[in-house]
């Protein structure tokens, strides 16, 4: 009994102390453990840094790669290493392990990977899942968030560029985890094709929400050119989408035809644009196109040609469109011939915006307006090469149009990095006229060289003497000038300071009144039509008190009895699922479908691609190049596409492959530009006929250089003395027969040096086989450590003895 007595005191007197032992040995027991440790597995401290990270990733990696393990577990080992590698790379990943031990990215914030109780140390309440409801936010979403100061300085210019998606959501809002899917879903197919994501959460942003006009969750809204439109349909994602593109401006593409083309063409004179024509086999223009229309709609004018129309055989047929691929042809002041072309079978934002980022002017543009002036002739800068404007100033009658032809053609010839030719219409722009020739008459076209100075309109400048009126002798005057400015960047003696532009392409004040008006009328209809009351208050108001001051007391006292009730917002209609289901149908079928992600894009280097695959390739891209038979082309490309498939996401990797049956002379010619003692002319024969079917080659068009991988050859070589000399590293170095021969062998198999020509060694491997080592060679392409075969310029794809001038 005494003891019954004791244990109840201490029951009675101490709970709290009983009930946090037990809190604290059962957070103990069900805490939970992670299944994977990154710094277990790449075998770091929790302190390491990034290279020492790196370091081992590239260890482990290179030790536990199925390709050279044999053990069974290799593959689940290199798995775990890789993910181990992919959080602890990620600092923000890396910060959420540390603090909570979450491996996966879309696992909600602070949950950790199994449910129980939070551990004490963290914080002392129940875990929300024994109520089913996640309060914390989506990890992956936190990126997205958006704050008041943020959105005014960065979003709402942005919008001008492209359209915005917005999410008003809180805490505890269950109809924001209703739409949740459907938002992701919408994130992932949009967020690609260049329209910004933003989330906004009310009840720490609630200054941003009433900015937005946001007073209920969720809500979304399209934000366009600064201007804010709610969503009002059913949340599918097929609305969604139409929404946006609804939010576009109507006429940012036109429709392009056998009918109009010309005269679309023949419009760069009037808009001072450069004109881009996009063929595709869709009948509807991609969203994709019209937001890159959207971005560039003040440097490009956008057309759309549908192949599959009846309508548009004569111009498919004059600029000679494949079509299998949609094609973009850009056309500057020539009509006739595109002046840049790309054609690719999965167009993405990355590469539409570089080709038209690169073609943003004519050949010579006409300066409308200060901000093209400040592009095309920006200020000097200490760090960076002088750059010279020379300036065509002329008139736009037709008789001056002669003298700019010419000077549109001396300037497509003397193209250089630190030169930039322009003009302007006197009578446009006679402030910068009178400033540049302050004591000349305009009666005939005068060309000024000027250099600028300062943002405030300091320039340096010199007029060429004896006008322009486009004759042989004005082009070698105006060359032989040129040339004296390079030399002695003094030759500008004049100094003076520029007036800034007149805007020429301004509409005029009643069409801007007319917009403003028409965007205001449309913003009253749409709240009073979805019954939006609180943010149309400040407009109601306003009507209320102009009636107030027009009739009195009188009209105050008729509405008394009526103003006393609220009004009650409309229940919104509920849809049929089977409506749901056939509106979603519908849509399918005209919008265009996504791109699958699950094979490897291999391109075709033709006339019409080599160009923009090798010789305009940009800094930092590589193009790996398969060559092949026509009997061999599909077995090659099966084994190929698939030794490359893990390579294919990497943004620098692009995949090609080259018809050896058509271009013959082309991998001689390259072989022979790369080695620094040339063959002799008795071998070129035995070059041109040699089988490079299986090479493989990795070009960097921008440092004008080569990696070579070659088939794995099983036939023994008993006599390897005659092909040492030719290869090209052996001849700069020579070396015993013994070292050279392991060397070639090493060579062969992972594809370092030039192949060897006029060897006669017997090859008894099979086709489907000779890309078998192809995966480890590219591994040592992405690491960077394979031998790199220098040329001074790469040949042309048919002719064997001509070389194309890589331009930049």
């Amino acid at each position: 009994m005494m003891t019954d007595r004791s244990t109840g005191w201490i029951a009675r007197t101490c709970p709290v102390t009983l009930a946090i032992f037990l809190l604290i040995i059962t957070s103990h027991v069900v805490r939970p453990t992670n299944e994977l440790d990154p710094y277990k597995v790449l075998g770091v401290s929790r302190k390491a840094s990034q290279v020492e990270i790196k370091r081992a990733y590239k260890n482990l990696a290179r030790e536990w790669h199925p390709d050279k393990n044999k053990d069974p577990n290799a593959e689940d080992m290199f798995i775990k290493i890789s993910k181990s590698y992919e959080i602890l790379s990620n600092e923000e990943r890396r910060s959420n392990f540390d603090r909570y031990g979450q491996m996966d990215e879309n696992q909600p914030f602070g949950q950790s990977q199994h449910h129980g109780f939070r551990h004490f140390d963290n914080s002392f309440y129940f875990d929300e899942s024994f109520f089913h409801f996640h309060r914390s936010r989506d990890f992956a979403d936190s990126k997205y968030m958006l704050h008041h100061a943020q959105f005014n300085s960065d979003i709402l210019p942005d919008s001008y560029k492209r359209p915005y998606l917005i999410k008003v959501t809180s805490e505890w809002c269950f109809a924001c985890i209703h739409i949740e899917p459907v938002w992701k879903e919408t994130v992932v197919e949009l967020e690609p094709l260049g329209v910004g994501i933003g989330i906004v959460d009310m009840g720490s942003e609630r200054r941003l929400a009433n900015q937005l006009g946001a007073y209920r969750a969720p809500s979304i809204i399209g934000l366009v050119n600064g201007r804010m439109t709610f969503f009002h349909q059913h949340v599918v994602r097929e609305h969604l989408r139409r929404f946006v593109e609804d939010l576009l401006p109507h006429n940012l593409v036109e429709r392009i035809d056998d009918n109009n083309y010309q005269a679309f063409l023949d419009r760069w004179h009037v808009e001072n644009k450069p004109s881009l024509l996009l063929f595709d086999q869709v009948p509807v223009v991609p969203l994709l196109y019209k937001l890159t229309a959207f971005a560039f709609r003040d440097y490009i004018r956008f057309g759309y040609v549908d192949q599959g129309a009846t309508t548009n055989t004569k111009l498919l047929r004059q600029f000679n469109i494949n079509t299998y691929a949609p094609t973009m042809l850009l056309f500057k002041e020539d009509t006739e011939k595109p002046v840049d072309i790309i054609q690719a079978r999965g167009m993405k934002k990355q590469l539409m915006d570089e080709f038209v980022t690169n073609n943003k002017f004519l050949q010579v543009p006409r300066l409308v307006n200060q901000q093209l002036f400040d592009e095309l002739c920006p200020v000097k800068q200490f760090h960076r090469r002088r750059k010279y404007c020379v300036l065509l100033i002329t008139g736009e009658d037709e008789a001056f149009l002669p003298g700019n032809k010419a000077f549109v053609d001396f300037a497509t010839t003397n193209k250089k990095d630190i030169l930039r030719f322009a003009y302007v219409y006197q009578r446009q722009q006679q402030p910068l006229c009178q400033a540049l020739l302050p004591n000349q008459a305009a009666a005939f076209p005068q060309v000024v060289i000027l250099e600028r100075r300062s943002q405030a309109g300091r320039v340096l400048f010199r007029s060429v003497s004896s006008g322009w009126n486009g004759s042989q002798e004005d082009k070698y005057r105006l060359h032989e000038q040129l040339e004296l400015l390079q030399k002695d960047p003094t030759y500008l003696s004049s100094d003076t300071t520029l007036p800034e532009l007149n805007n020429e392409m301004a509409p005029i004040f009643i069409i801007q009144w007319m917009n403003a008006a028409y965007d205001y009328i449309l913003q009253i209809y749409d709240g009073l039509l979805y019954s939006n009351w609180r943010e149309m208050m400040p407009i109601l108001s306003l009507i209320f008190s102009a009636l107030f001051i027009l009739f009195g007391t009188v009209i105050i006292q008729a509405f008394s009895e009526p103003s006393e009730s609220k009004p009650q917002k409309p229940k919104p209609k509920e849809q049929n699922a089977t409506q749901t289901e056939d509106d979603a149908s519908s849509r399918a079928n005209t919008s265009s479908r996504p791109p699958r992600k699950d094979f490897v894009e291999v391109t075709e280097l033709t006339d019409v691609t080599y160009t923009s695959n090798l010789v305009k390739l940009r800094p930092g891209q590589i193009n790996v190049v398969l060559v092949l038979t026509n009997a061999s082309k599909n077995a090659l490309l099966r084994k190929f596409a698939k030794e490359v498939f893990s390579f294919s996401g990497t943004q620098t990797l692009h995949f090609s492959f080259l018809n050896a049956d058509k271009h013959r002379h082309w991998m001689p010619s390259l072989l022979r530009s790369a080695c620094p003692a040339g063959p002799s002319e008795s071998h070129s024969d035995d070059e041109e006929s040699s089988d490079y079917m299986g090479h493989v080659l990795a070009l960097n068009g921008h440092k004008k250089y080569f990696c070579l991988f070659r088939p794995v050859f099983t036939g023994d070589d008993p006599d390897d003395s005659s092909s040492d000399s030719s290869d090209c590293k052996r001849k700069s170095r020579p070396r015993s027969r013994s070292s050279s021969h392991s060397r070639s062998r090493s060579h062969s198999r992972e594809g370092g040096g030039v192949p060897k020509r006029g060897s006669s060694r017997p090859t008894s491997i099979e086709v489907h086989h000779k890309l078998d080592r192809l995966g480890l060679w590219m591994e040592r392409l992405m690491e960077g450590t394979l031998p790199r075969l220098y040329v001074s310029s790469w040949p042309t794809l048919n002719d064997a003895s001509g070389a194309f001038s890589a331009e930049s």
